[in-house]
């Protein structure tokens, strides 16, 4: 079954403007399909955009990540501790100390920006 030819509407710059602010966060093809067929057009999901704080929050972590080789030196460390032959010395400990104090805050910065609270 082959789709029909798209429908076209020419719309003065204001009249645009209006519909998208009618539309909101809905697609304004759905939009106009729900105000023209009202019940027997399909539901549509509105799409959220993250606030910018919270995009800004999620920018941070992403970031952070990209700033360290934690998921590297985790493995290498479960690698050394299953073979039996991590030492510990002072500085190694540090190192854990710094990954698991990074790990805790993106995990905080996360869970706030994706609005779950603990």
């Amino acid at each position: 079954m082959s789709r029909p030819a798209p429908f076209s509407l020419r719309l003065t710059d204001e009249e645009r403007q209006k519909l998208d602010a009618q539309a909101g966060a809905m697609p304004v093809g759905s939009y106009i399909k729900s105000v023209v067929f009202a019940d027997e057009a399909p539901k549509y999901r509105s799409r959220r955009k993250p606030p910018v704080a919270e995009q800004q929050l999620l920018a941070e972590v992403l970031a952070r990540l990209g700033q360290t080789r934690h998921a590297n030196n985790l493995n290498q460390i479960a690698k050394h501790l299953n073979q039996g032959t991590l030492v510990v010395d002072p500085d190694l400990e540090a190192d854990l100390k710094r990954a698991v104090a990074e790990v805790a805050w993106m995990r905080v910065a996360l869970m706030k920006a994706l609005g779950v609270e603990e």
